[in-house]
Formats: structure tokens, sequence, C-alpha cells
């Protein structure tokens, strides 16, 4: 089943009766929701209010909870402490993963990330020259940095010699944080719920960083985000901006259909198998990731 994705931007009082989170503005109820097909659910607004139970019944089904600055931008993620019944025997692999194990898997996720830019590049200008061949010359660990070395070539080519990748600016950048940020807490929710901790990370191992392991795998994913954000702003004649109605085309993506192997899945559906692999590989179950791709 794909789960829901709900944005709350209005003043909200947001309770739990017979299992539904019930919507209420103004005294009056404009909705309610099953919590059990809830996904994620986005609160945007200084004004809304939530009850214990509501949150309590949310972490119980596994939703993650993403609230927004004032800047109507993801700043907190609420996960589950525990989402799945072999919680402590996974930890206990997760954290006995050898160092080749985690740079082999790091090695998969850069070249599946830049082989996913090469199809946005391929996609919005019609060349993908050379992220392609980088893919190949990625190395355990990749040591030689290929990702960054893409990246520069990537992010001009698909926005314009003059863009830069800045998270503190306005416009095009706004709208990259915005889907990054729901892609990171769908991606922690599935890693949550293959009984991984999303804090210990395979290549990003900041000790103030309790996201870690999500900002590793949603690597892969980042260009799923930048194609969309490239397709809201061919449909813009003023400067990019980060408005409702974008926001609403960039949660879009979490119901794309993306490709494991031979499987075709909704992107949040494939999140959970792709975390799944990922637990097998640092378990030393299995050798190669399976990475959703478009």
């Amino acid at each position: 089943m794909i789960k829901r994705i709900v944005e709350i931007s209005n003043p909200t009082y947001l309770h739990l009766r017979n299992r539904q989170m019930v919507i209420e503005r103004d005294g009056v109820e404009a909705g309610n929701v099953p919590v059990e097909d809830l996904g994620v659910l986005i609160l945007d607004h200084p004004g809304i209010t939530h009850t214990q139970a509501l949150l309590t019944a949310c972490f119980e089904n596994n939703v993650v909870v993403l609230v927004c600055d004032s800047k109507h931008l993801p700043c907190a993620i609420l996960l589950p402490l525990d989402g799945h019944t072999l919680h402590s025997k996974t930890l206990g692999q997760q954290i006995a993963a050898t160092e080749p194990t985690c740079k082999r898997l790091w090695q998969h996720v850069v070249q599946a990330k830049i082989r996913e830019q090469a199809k946005v590049l391929h996609s919005a200008t019609g060349n993908d020259t050379p992220l392609r061949a980088y893919a190949a010359k990625v190395k355990s660990g990749d040591p030689e940095n290929i990702e960054a070395q893409a990246a520069r070539i990537y992010w001009q080519r698909l926005f314009g010699p003059e863009f830069r990748r800045n998270p503190d600016t306005p416009g095009i950048n706004a709208m990259l944080n915005y889907g990054y940020a729901v892609m990171r807490g769908a991606v922690a929710r599935a890693v949550v719920g293959a009984g991984l901790h999303p804090a210990l990370g395979v290549h990003h191992r900041n000790q103030y960083n309790s996201f870690a392991l999500a900002d590793d795998l949603m690597e892969p994913l980042r260009p799923l985000v930048d194609i969309k954000v490239y397709e809201v702003c061919e449909l813009m004649p003023d400067t990019p901006k980060l408005t409702p109605e974008n926001k609403r085309s960039l949660l879009e993506i979490l119901g794309w259909d993306c490709s494991i192997g031979e499987r075709k899945f909704p992107l949040m559906v494939a999140l959970h198998q792709y975390a799944a692999s990922v637990r097998k590989v640092l378990a030393g179950e299995e050798k190669d990731v399976e990475i959703p791709v478009l």
C-alpha cells in the first residue's frame, strides 16, 4: 500500500479519534486521515497544535513527522525509537560492519548517484558526457572524490554556469532544500523500519549528525529531486521560488514509479526494499545493494 504524504500549512488543531488523525480549523472539522495510511506528516505553520496521543499513534505506525521552520523548510525529523522486531540484532550487525564493506557500499551509492545525474542531464540537455564515464571510475570508498568532480559539471550543465549549490540562498536552492529534506525524512523512515540506526553512517560520520545513514542512502535519490526542480523551473516565467504549488509538485516525487532490478515500485515502497538491501549488505548476507532508479 502506498502511504500518504500530508502537509499541514495553516493554523490547525490535530488530534486522534478512532485511530484517525482529525484536522480541525477554527473549531470546525476539516477532514480526517487514518493514521495507518500516513507515511509522512509535514507540519508547516507555527499555529499548529497537536496531541500527544496523535504523535504516539504516528510513531506506532512508523510515520515520519517533519517540522518546518520560518522559511517553510523542514528543520526537524521525528521518528520512532523502535521500528523493527529485530532491532537489537540488526543494530549489532550494523555496528560490526567492516570498513571494506562500508567502503564498497559507498562505492555503489556514488556510482548510482552519478549514473542518475547522467540520466537527468540527458533528459534536460541531451548530453550526459562525461558523467557516465565518471561513474565507472569510482573506486571502493571513492578515494579520488569522483562524486565532487561529477557534481561540478552536473550543476552548471543543469541550471547554468552561474548556478552555485548554496543551501542558504532562495530560488532554485530553496526548492532543492525542500525536496531533499522530504526525501531525507522518507529515507530515514525506511532506515528505521529496516531496524537500522540512522545515526550510524557508512560515509557521513559526523558526531553531530543524527541521520548520517539516511544522508548516505539518499545520495542516489537526490537527482529525482533535481529533475523535478528543473521541470518546475522550466514552467515558471519569473524567478524560481518555493511556493505552495511547487511544494506540492515536489511531494509527488515520493509516489513516482521506480525500478529495483526487474521490479517496479512507488518510491515510498522502493525505499523499504532499498533499506532492507542495505541491512543485508551490512550484515554480510549480500555484496551488492539494490538501489531504486527511475
